[in-house]
This record gives C-alpha cells, structure tokens and sequence, in this order.
C-alpha cells in the first residue's frame, strides 16, 4: 500500500512540476538532485551542511537515530550518523543546523493529534569528516504550555540559536519559541507565539531576516523581526510534489531546496525572488504587523501551475494524503 501511495505521489510530481525546475543532475552543488539511498523512503527534513558545501541532512519521520549526508552534486548518501546518547525515535520530522555547528532534529511528529505529553529534540556537532560514524548526541525533552500536539517543522535561529516549532493543523497551527537555551536536565517548555498556516517544514534565511513555512500545497516567506513573523508573507514557487514534507535555504540564502516522501524522492531548487512591493498596497510589512492568520494551504496556489493541478489532479492527491494518515494511525 505504502509504495502505491509513493509511486502515485511521483506521478503527481511529474505532471506539475513546472518546466523551469528541471536541471541537469551531478554538475554543480545546491541544484535539483534525487535521493539514490534506497534506505531513505520516507525523507522528512531537509537541511544545508555549514560545514560540507553541497551537503544535505536528511532522515526518514519514523525509524532508527540515523542522519544521512545526501551530496546534492550526486544524489549519494556520503556519510551515515548513528545517533548514540537517544532513545527509539517515535517520529522524526525536522532537521535543522544551528548557529553554534550543531545539528538539530525534530521527534516531534505526533500523528494522533496530542497522544504523547512530551516529544525530544536530538542536538549534536556536526561532523568534521563526511563517512559512517556514531555521534554522541543529548536529548531534550519538550512539552508545549498550551498541551501536546502535533508538528513537523523545526527552526534554529541562526543569530540567537533560539529553536521554534511550528505545529501542523488543517486548521491553522501555532509558532511556538522555546526558552533562550535547552536544557537536558529537565522540561523545556515551547510558549505560543503566533499562528502559522498548515506547515509541514520550515527554516530561517542564513542571515536570520526570513521565515519560510510550507505545506502540502504551498510555501510563504516571512520577514521575521523580534522574535516573530510579520505581515502575511510572500508567496514562494514551491514546486508540487507528491508527499511534500521539507524545506530549506541553500547556505547562501539565495535559493530554496524543496524536499518530498518517498523511494528516489526529488529535491528541487527554487531561486529566491525579491518580491515585488505594489505602490497600491501601501507600505509592506509595517513594524510590529501582527503574525500570519491561519489559512487554507489550498488558498495559496503557486499560479497557473497550480490550477492545473487541482483540476487535473486534485483528487489523487486527496487519495494520497488520506491513505497515509490511515496507515500512520495504523
């Protein structure tokens, strides 16, 4: 059921990703690449190596404390971490690297909606060498002030090393800031700090100055100041794709690199534009604009691209997403 379910969702991908997307594979780092690792079926996080050019972080949402280096020139798995110092991961789901080099991943995917009290958040230093090896990490435990739920996107400020989670609801979800620095000898409390769209993933801009949130359908760019975003963001060109579940900035904050689910799975460059202020909108972003409203991820179509894939595909990707939630419940 589950390999249906992937290859129905690489069937949605080809038909609408657009044509501007495609690049030739294995030339230069940080262009579109396809994860070759047979063992990475279910690729949940995304994140740009500050140490190794080129390199991504990835892992797939439920399985062994194991990170994967993909080198995006390839498509290759260069060096496997076996987390040591962690439990069983429940449900990994975000990946991020901080200020201080470290590597930060999200178990905080909770797919009954609130059944586990806490979640963890694995922290380690990212490796010197790219090859197979064990790293000490620590864990952390998280509870949320407003009661469990669940979530997919975690974000390391790259200035504060401040790490946010963004909870995953159809409905709207909630950005939540943990306190100045975790601690691993007790409970680290993440406090609601605004409302965010249905997010699947999220990261900060390498200079700390932007936000951007996906979901299923969509990705919007924020201008993040004091601690939160403001105004309603900028529509990004997400490309679609059949289990959309990752994004990152390149390290040179000039593009994004959308990752998705499944076997082979593809990740795709997106260059960042500037957008575009309307002398009939006013002035963009005032100081102190409250935080995004929550919103349908339907109501942010990337374009013509989008409307063509509602019509034409709409249904199958409905299919795909109610499938997998029975299966996780399962």
């Amino acid at each position: 059921m589950r390999s249906a379910l992937c290859a129905l969702g690489v069937a949605v991908a080809l038909v609408l990703l657009p044509a501007g997307h495609a690049r030739a594979q294995g030339q230069e780092p940080d262009q579109d690449f396809t994860i070759e690792d047979s063992r990475v079926t279910e690729s949940s996080g995304l994140a740009a190596s500050r140490a190794h050019p080129g390199i991504y972080w990835t892992h797939n949402d439920q399985d062994a404390p194991l990170i994967y280096g993909i080198d995006s020139r390839t498509g290759k798995t260069v060096a496997t971490l076996t987390l040591r110092g962690v439990g069983t991961p429940r449900d990994m789901e975000a990946i991020a690297v901080g200020p201080d080099g470290d590597i930060y991943v999200g178990d905080i995917g909770d797919n009954l909606d609130g059944s586990w009290d806490h979640v963890w958040i694995y922290r380690f230093p990212e490796p010197k060498a790219l090859k197979d090896q064990q790293v000490a990490a620590e864990q952390y435990v998280v509870k949320y002030a407003d009661g469990p739920r669940n979530a997919e996107a975690l974000m390391v400020h790259p200035k504060t090393g401040r790490v946010y989670i963004a909870s995953k609801n159809e409905d709207g979800g909630g950005l939540y800031a943990g306190p100045e620095r975790l601690s691993s000898s007790g409970t680290n409390v993440f406090r609601r700090v605004g409302e965010v769209p249905w997010v699947t993933d999220g990261a900060f801009s390498p200079d700390g100055g932007r936000l951007v949130l996906r979901g299923y359908f969509s990705a919007r760019e924020y201008v993040w100041k004091d601690g939160r975003t403001e105004g309603d963001g900028t529509s990004v060109g997400a490309p679609f794709q059949g289990q959309a579940e990752s994004v990152t900035y390149t390290t040179d904050g000039s593009a994004f690199m959308f990752g998705s689910e499944g076997g082979s799975s593809r990740v795709v460059r997106v260059d960042r534009q500037e957008p575009a202020p309307s002398p009939s909108d006013g002035p963009a972003d005032p100081p102190g604009g409250a935080p995004e409203s929550p919103r349908s991820p339907a109501a942010d179509g990337e374009g013509g691209n989008a409307t063509v894939g509602f019509l034409v595909l709409g249904g199958a990707l409905v299919l795909v997403f109610g499938a997998k939630r029975l299966l996780r419940r399962d």
